[in-house]
């Protein structure tokens, strides 16, 4: 019996010497995870903020400059105004400072110079839920829970009846393949989406945009990652989500922006170029080229002779 006895003791003394290591794992994590949650946030609030009770007139960047680091600016000098119900498209290389532009609309960041007003109202001056509470966001990563697929269409929400979401669903073309799911719309998704398609996760965000119902959407390289197929299903989706709506749209590709009631291009932070895609086409600017290198110099020369439309 005493040698079977220490027999069971081998095992819970090998393991008693393995608790300090992963005590010590234990600790260097916790130190980063408080590291993190002690850090003060860059965009805070004045003691008694303003709060939005929706948007009427336009969203204007007067002066704006911004930069990640002092050494080096990304945007410079931006003077914008966007009218309430106007479609924005924002084109030009990468690194040009498109989507640091976006993101300072929901106060993601501040200007490092210059103001963005809101119905002439500064956004420092406002409180930041009822800002973002205006607006509905749809980035190239769509930001998805391990949860089912009608809480992630109703995230944010309470209460929200499963018509609804099942509506929004619809327009965002995500009915149809939802339904194909083991459960519905009862479906565990995965983190971050993972046993969806890239076309399934962004027309999840899109319906999720469409069940909110904002005055303002920010279109973030929405389709960008897309096969030919999936972005057809996600386009016909955003433009049914932008009918009626103030939209931002940033994108690579052209064809998603000739709708567009006004195009700026950005070029190393500042704006270059600004009109609707017929205007921009037949000058000689720095859109036309990305337009050639996209569709080609012989369907830039067929769409200018032939009118909008047809190249």
């Amino acid at each position: 019996m005493f040698i079977g006895a220490m027999l069971w003791v081998v095992t819970p003394i090998k393991n008693l010497s393995n608790a300090n290591n992963a005590l010590q794992e234990g600790l260097a994590a916790a130190v980063r995870i408080f590291r993190l949650l002690d850090t003060k946030p860059t965009v805070s609030e004045q003691e008694r903020p303003r709060p939005l009770a929706g948007f009427s007139e336009s969203i204007v960047f007067d002066k704006v400059s911004f930069g990640y680091e002092q050494s080096r600016t990304v945007l410079e000098h931006i003077n914008l105004e966007v009218r309430a119900g106007e479609i924005l498209a924002i084109v030009g290389p990468s690194g040009a400072g498109k989507s640091t532009l976006v993101d300072l609309i929901p106060r993601f960041y501040d200007p490092t110079a210059g103001t963005i007003r809101i119905d002439g109202i500064d956004l420092r001056d406002v409180s930041v839920g009822s800002l973002r509470g205006l607006m509905g966001i749809v980035t190239q990563e769509t930001i998805l829970f391990n949860d089912t697929v009608r809480n992630n269409i109703a995230y944010g929400l309470k209460e929200i009846p499963q018509s609804q979401v099942v509506s929004s669903a619809k327009a965002a073309n995500a009915h149809e393949f939802v339904c194909s799911l083991p459960e519905g719309y009862e479906t565990i998704i995965g983190d971050r989406g993972t046993r969806l398609s890239g076309g399934e996760r962004q027309r999840i965000a899109l319906a999720r945009a469409i069940l909110k119902n904002p005055p303002i959407l920010i279109l973030d390289e929405a389709t960008s990652a897309l096969d030919s197929t999936s972005e057809r299903l996600v386009q016909e989706a955003m433009e049914r989500l932008m009918k009626g709506r103030t939209v931002f749209v940033v994108a690579h590709r052209l064809s998603t922006v000739q709708r567009a009631d006004r195009i700026i291009v950005l070029e190393d932070g500042e704006i270059v170029e600004e009109g609707t895609h017929e205007v921009l086409l037949k000058g000689r600017g720095a859109y036309q080229k990305l337009y050639r290198m996209q569709f080609g110099e012989d369907s830039t020369r067929l769409f200018v002779v032939d009118g909008p439309g047809t190249g």
